[in-house]
């Protein structure tokens, strides 16, 4: 796709998109970390909303709930989640921006799975949390999540919350 199509979809100046972004490629950059931003913000949200009592399914269900989201939606939002995850593989410069928005879920996630695993050092529990955000990237890029995208949210969250689960509860 060219700028001129994307600005002319848009309603947009090509001059003024050229001179904000100066390039397609910053342009979709920005697009893309504006995506990922409002992906961590949601994630942020729901890991806010639990309690210091919530079980690791609950932590679980939280931590997972943005892609969930984003899978069931289909679609656009599919389209945009899928995109972040690829481009999450090799991020641009620009996302160290967003490291305090990343740094605050795992801590949040880190704080709950300290109570429930007592013993288990801090580096062990990051370790579990960004391989859980790990997977749940995967899903978005991999067929899997096209699968997973066919399929109703409440048989998603099923076959989904567990296996997150199990990624932060580890091995005893």
């Amino acid at each position: 796709m060219t700028l001129r199509e994307i600005t002319q979809n848009a309603g947009a100046n090509v001059a003024a998109v050229s001179y904000h972004f100066g390039s397609l490629k910053a342009l979709c950059d920005v697009a893309i970390e504006h995506a990922l931003e409002h992906y961590l913000d949601a994630q942020i949200r729901e890991l806010d909303a639990l309690t210091g009592t919530a079980t690791l399914s609950e932590l679980a269900e939280a931590f997972a709930r943005p892609m969930m989201s984003a899978l069931t939606a289909g679609g656009r939002d599919l389209a945009v989640i899928r995109t972040v995850a690829r481009v999450g593989i090799d991020p641009p410069e620009g996302w160290d921006r967003l490291a305090g928005k990343f740094e605050q879920a795992r801590r949040q996630a880190v704080r709950i799975l300290a109570a429930h695993l007592p013993g288990t050092d801090e580096h062990e529990l990051v370790f579990r949390v960004r391989c859980a955000a790990g997977m749940l990237n995967w899903l978005a890029v991999a067929p899997i999540g096209a699968e997973l995208a066919a399929e109703p949210a409440e048989r998603v969250e099923r076959m989904l919350v567990p296996v997150v689960t199990g990624a932060f509860r580890g091995t005893p």
